[in-house]
C-alpha cells in the first residue's frame, strides 16, 4: 500500500514540473536487479524492488526512474530530483509513515 501511495505522489509531483509521470511497479521482470526502466512513445514504466530494501532505496529508484524516462539533464534533472525528494520528505515518504488518504489521486 505504501509504493502505491508513493507512486501516486511521485507522478502528481512530475505532472506538477511539466513531466511525463512514468507508470511505477513491482517487481521488476529481470530477475536480480533493483530497477529496470522501459521507455515508451507515450512515457514509461518504472519497475523496482520494494521487498527487504529500505524504502528510502525504494523512493530513490522512484525519482531517477521519473529522471531517466523524461530524459532530463543537468541542471534540470538535478532541479526535478531536489524537488522531488523534498515533496517525498514532506509526505513523510522517507520514514514510510505516509497516511494512505494523504496520496492525491492520479488518472
Amino acid at each position: 500500500m505504501l509504493f502505491a501511495a508513493a507512486a501516486r505522489l511521485i507522478a502528481a509531483e512530475a505532472q506538477r514540473y511539466g513531466l511525463i509521470a512514468p507508470s511505477f511497479r513491482s517487481p521488476p521482470r529481470i530477475v536480480g536487479v533493483d530497477r529496470t526502466v522501459r521507455r515508451h512513445e507515450h512515457g514509461g514504466v518504472v519497475a523496482v524492488v520494494v521487498r527487504h530494501r529500505p524504502f528510502v532505496a525504494v523512493i530513490a529508484d522512484m525519482i531517477e526512474g521519473v529522471v531517466v524516462v523524461n530524459r532530463l539533464v543537468a541542471p534540470e534533472a538535478d532541479q526535478v530530483r531536489t524537488g522531488l525528494w523534498a515533496m517525498a520528505e514532506m509526505a513523510d515518504l522517507l520514514t514510510g509513515d505516509v497516511p494512505l488518504d494523504h496520496a492525491p489521486r492520479v488518472a
